[in-house]
């Protein structure tokens, strides 16, 4: 998830676990705590197909965390002398801290290391999107009053801990929602007879009532989207073509089958200029993708691998005010028409 709402969250964590021993240094810490692991976007691997897979590895792994722990605790103990007897309550805090920071991420399509070094796999449950207000307001709500409201009444902490609770059964909520749509994107593609490998499915831009599919077959892959208020509408898919051929002489670079085997395959080839390109099909929309890298140029005859270089984002404003009126009615198109269709 994005900064803000992780640093909110480990306030929330801390102000709900500690918060009525120490005041409003629950917040702090639980802040700080709440930020470090994604730090780690600060510290280069070397170049930027490193930079990109290896956030959320070893920063937010479970065991990792859970050495870091005592670490942050004996500091937090070392500026607050007068809460040295308090040890165990700050390493059980921290400790949450940073559980409940890598499991959000592991809710999102980027995916996170939880289990390194164990399993390096990323877990990713793809059920809320990186920036959520939905999610993000109540901790907000309730981090504030914690930090306004007087520690002579337990109304703040209350308040934080309702938060807490309604932003969780928010993420509850947002599970069950992922199920039904799985569900209806799968029905929708055997009703229309399309063939395909694998399915990833994904709320759009910051709710959890309109979802995208993408859908890999042999050729390329399908974009559809489904809204829990379409009712009977028949989801349509769009077919647009991945350049696999692009890859033929370079597909054993690393940085190509580390870009193939972190996108968990859902990922496009095409040719950009002279220059081969690989995008990251899971974060953004068509054709607008957050990470896109150049892996290679066109040589003679043949493509040949050269330093990866992270092409700048694509942005289209245009397409996020579609979104919240596709929400509400199944007639509005976001999945463009195909490069071949077009005219």
């Amino acid at each position: 998830m994005d900064s803000v709402t992780q640093m909110l969250l480990g306030a929330a964590v801390g102000e709900a676990t500690i918060g009525r021993k120490v005041g409003n240094r629950a917040l702090l810490w639980g802040a700080v705590a709440g930020t470090l692991p994604d730090l780690d976007v600060f510290v280069p691997l070397g170049d930027v197909v490193r930079d990109f897979t290896y956030h959320r590895s070893a920063s937010h792994s479970l065991f990792v965390l859970a050495l870091l722990t005592p670490l942050l605790v004996w500091l937090i103990t070392k500026i607050h002398a007068g809460s040295r007897e308090l040890r165990r309550c700050w390493m059980l805090t921290i400790y949450l801290v940073f559980a409940t920071h890598v499991l959000l991420d592991g809710l999102t399509a980027y995916g996170t290391q939880i289990f390194w070094p164990v399993l390096s796999t990323p877990v990713s449950l793809s059920t809320v999107f990186i920036i959520d207000p939905s999610y993000t307001l109540p901790l907000l709500v309730g981090v504030i009053a914690a930090l306004l409201m007087t520690r002579d009444s337990d109304r703040g902490h209350l308040i934080n801990r309702y938060g807490l609770i309604l932003s969780s059964l928010y993420l509850g909520w947002t599970l069950v929602a992922k199920v039904v749509v799985e569900s209806s994107f799968r029905d929708a593609l055997r009703d229309q007879g399309i063939a395909y490998e694998r399915i990833f499915t994904t709320p759009a831009p910051f709710n959890t009532l309109l979802w995208r599919a993408v859908v890999r077959d042999q050729a390329g892959y399908y974009e559809g989207y489904y809204s829990l208020f379409d009712g009977d509408a028949p989801v349509r898919f769009r077919h647009y073509p991945s350049r696999e051929d692009l890859l033929t002489e370079i597909a054993d670079y690393w940085p190509v089958q580390r870009l193939q085997w972190f996108s968990r395959g859902f990922y496009s080839v095409s040719q950009l200029g002279q220059d081969v390109v690989i995008s990251d099909l899971r974060m953004g929309l068509e054709p607008s993708y957050v990470f896109r890298f150049k892996v290679g140029e066109i040589g003679n005859p043949h493509p040949k691998p050269v330093t990866p270089v992270q092409l700048e984002a694509e942005r289209d404003l245009a397409l996020l005010r579609l979104v919240w009126r596709r929400v509400w009615d199944a007639r509005v198109e976001l999945s463009p028409l195909p490069d071949g269709a077009r005219g």
